[in-house]
């Protein structure tokens, strides 16, 4: 297992060292020029995602549904643990090129997810299914890699979607609370499969309303920690800035000496924070009862937006003020206790208030991602046997909460990168159905 576990490892390590981070920049600065940089349709973007679609379908999702779920699988450790050690790997100019990574990503959540909605199927029920499996097989005829990419989906699901989400919420309870890991994983196979049991209507409904109020919540807390800090806020964006280009020292150690290694942290966390390029963001966009795809691929866009170039840039200063103020409390934290560090310094709760953020959006991850394993499920079966994955979706989350998982995480870092390929592939193969006008 060990030698597995070793194998796995260095497989991601190259990969994600190198050709996958600038094959998927490589695509997101692509189509940001191919589609004119529709990120600057951004606060239209917005506006949209709370506007209710023309000829809306009954039977399928509002576009803030999709919006909401899109976001309840993304949002969460990425954000919060994620940019921590990417500072502290990275140094400050990682939270730069993170941002970047949410800038251009948006281009490439565009194009993904307008072709999801342009070769979605319709089942008899009128419920819209799509994602990149049905891209390539309505799109480019070609069914096989539609069923490997259905695959992958479904084993992340089980991964990253599923055990490991569990699994940082028995982390969490047990390092903050004290709380058994056992009553942890049945306390959150519970909350998430009242949720997931009611189907793709239940996970829209209950998305719409805690995603949002989540992610307010989180965000005011940062913008409250940067008004406490605000002496150092001027001084964290030159910090940032002039680390982006020429790196020095990481935080609490040598890491981050060259621009290779500050940019390697900061846009391999910005991809695995949105998921742009690795296709999951379409699937939900497929649900929508929009009919213009345009409409809703630029309803999704703003996942990328707010989930990198907001929620992500805000923790970082947040980090990044904190360490100026008070250095002390970072010289004995690991490098993804960064945040908890700085969130000590909440007037309310501190750090307290920050883990149970980490628990809250855990479990809209595991509901969020039940759907998309659910969608990939239906396509490989043909719709037979949805409560069977169901169920073992819930039982997982629970095993996922009780073992360690340096295998699961190494195992689905290795599945994300052979589901960028299909999904990537695709939107070049079909560039030509692209437009970013409505």
């Amino acid at each position: 297992m060990q030698s597995l576990f070793a194998f796995i490892q260095s497989i991601n390590q190259f990969l994600w060292s190198g050709p996958l981070l600038f094959l998927l920049m490589g695509t997101h600065l692509y189509f940001t020029m191919k589609l004119h940089f529709p990120q600057k349709n951004i606060f239209k973007a917005v506006r949209l995602s709370v506007t209710p679609a023309k000829n809306a379908q009954g039977a399928n999702l509002s576009v803030f549904a999709t919006l909401s779920t899109t976001l309840a699988a993304t949002l969460g450790t990425g954000n919060i643990i994620g940019v921590s050690t990417a500072v502290a790997l990275g140094g400050p100019g990682a939270i730069f090129w993170c941002w970047v990574t949410g800038i251009l990503g948006m281009a490439t959540a565009y194009a993904e997810c307008f072709l999801s909605v342009r070769f979605r199927s319709r089942d008899k029920s009128g419920t819209y299914q799509g994602g990149p499996m049905y891209v390539w097989q309505n799109g480019l005829h070609n069914i096989l890699v539609g069923k490997f990419y259905g695959l992958l989906t479904l084993i992340a699901a089980f991964g990253v979607g599923c055990t490991t989400q569990s699994n940082s919420i028995t982390q969490t309870t047990s390092l903050s609370f004290g709380l058994n890991p056992h009553i942890a994983g049945i306390g959150a196979a519970f909350l998430a499969g009242l949720v997931i049991v009611g189907g793709i209507r239940s996970i829209g409904n209950v998305c719409m309303k805690i995603v949002p109020f989540l992610g307010i919540l989180y965000t005011a807390s940062c913008i409250l920690l940067l008004f406490i800090n605000r002496e150092a806020l001027v001084p964290a964006i030159r910090l940032i800035l002039s680390h982006a280009l020429a790196p020095r020292a990481a935080v609490g150690g040598a890491a981050g000496s060259s621009l290779m290694l500050t940019a390697r942290y900061g846009i391999a966390r910005g991809l695995f924070t949105n998921e742009a390029g690795i296709g999951t963001a379409a699937i939900a966009a497929a649900a929508s009862d929009a009919d213009n795809p345009a409409h809703q691929a630029y309803v999704s866009m703003t996942a990328v937006f707010w989930d990198t170039v907001v929620m992500c840039l805000l923790s970082g200063l947040v980090i990044v003020t904190n360490v100026i103020l008070h250095p002390a409390s970072v010289l004995k934290v690991n490098e993804a206790g960064l945040t908890e560090a700085a969130f000590t310094y909440l007037p309310f709760l501190g750090s307290t208030f920050l883990s149970l953020c980490l628990v809250a959006f855990a479990v809209t991850t595991l509901i969020g991602w039940s759907y998309l394993g659910e969608q990939a499920y239906r396509y490989l079966t043909g719709n037979r046997g949805i409560p069977l994955f169901k169920i073992a979706y819930i039982v997982m989350i629970y095993i996922g909460a009780v073992l360690p998982l340096h295998l699961v995480w190494e195992f689905t870092d290795l599945i994300n990168a052979f589901m960028v390929l299909p999904n990537v592939a695709a939107l070049f193969l079909l560039q030509k159905y692209l437009r970013s006008t409505l």
